[in-house]
């Protein structure tokens, strides 16, 4: 398990195989209310880092979200998140994603 720091970004045009898994904890001080413009420009801060954004579970108070991300380190959900102007309170790096139906 590998989590954020502010050490140097993996260069991600040398990334090579098969990309990282990380879930991220975001605490929001208000309730979270994106526009379809917010996400578009989160998505292309994304895009520019990297960073590819799978899903998301949001809290019932709307006070956290914890999503699931592909990305060559931390540090490029770090730098992404800090262009986006968006919380990356913990990221946790994750072997793999495995949905229930296929463990039935």
């Amino acid at each position: 398990m590998r989590c954020a720091t502010a050490s140097s970004r993996t260069d991600r045009r040398k990334y090579h195989g098969p990309m990282p898994l990380y879930v991220i904890e975001r605490k929001f001080a208000d309730q979270l209310d994106l526009t379809a413009d917010d996400v578009r420009a989160i998505d292309a801060v994304n895009a520019d880092e990297g960073v590819s954004w799978l899903f998301s579970f949001i809290t019932a108070d709307k006070l956290r979200t914890y999503c699931l991300y592909e990305a060559p380190s931390p540090d490029a959900i770090m730098e992404a998140a800090r262009r986006a102007n968006v919380p990356a309170d913990k990221i946790v790096e994750v072997s793999k994603f495995v949905p229930a139906e296929m463990l039935a």
